[in-house]
């Protein structure tokens, strides 16, 4: 749905489980008008400002890539297809950039990464090292937690 946003010698790539329907019909990362992506982006000091969706591609610059474990569908999470999450093409992907750090966006692509049914948020063991974030969706508000998203800033600095 969105390329991915790679390359080698990344320090941190962010991964969802899919785009969501805005993101895909704009063809922008984090595009939902309630996702909080972008604001705590800026507000962790991960970027300068805060961009906009379409300004996704300025993350490379900061050393920041994005992907998603499904490629091949879009929506919220309960709407992809089971078989849809694509694990041997996500590690094909990070073997290829190596990135210092993994964090995903929310549990449901962190749980089929890890094999863990509903994981914690925090640092998981592996190479490279795995964050599990709140989501930024905005269907998913009632469980977000900004302090992960600080830790995770703490980690790259």
């Amino acid at each position: 749905m969105l390329p991915d946003l790679l390359r080698p010698g990344l320090r941190l790539v962010i991964c969802g489980s899919a785009a969501g329907a805005v993101s895909a019909a704009r063809g922008a990362y984090y595009a939902g008008p309630g996702n909080k992506f972008w604001d705590i982006l800026h507000r962790i000091g991960l970027t300068p400002r805060r961009f906009r969706p379409e300004e996704y591609s300025l993350l490379l610059d900061l050393g920041i890539g994005l992907t998603d474990l499904c490629k091949t569908a879009f929506g919220a999470d309960a709407d992809l297809p089971r078989d849809g999450y694509d694990l041997p093409g996500l590690r094909a992907r990070l073997a290829a950039v190596a990135p210092r750090l993994l964090a995903f966006n929310g549990k449901a692509a962190a749980s089929r990464w890890l094999g863990a049914h509903a994981p914690r948020f925090g640092w998981w063991e592996g190479a490279p090292p795995v964050m599990v974030m709140p989501s930024t969706s905005g269907l998913a508000c009632r469980s977000w937690q900004e302090a992960p998203w600080f830790d995770l800033a703490r980690r790259l600095a």
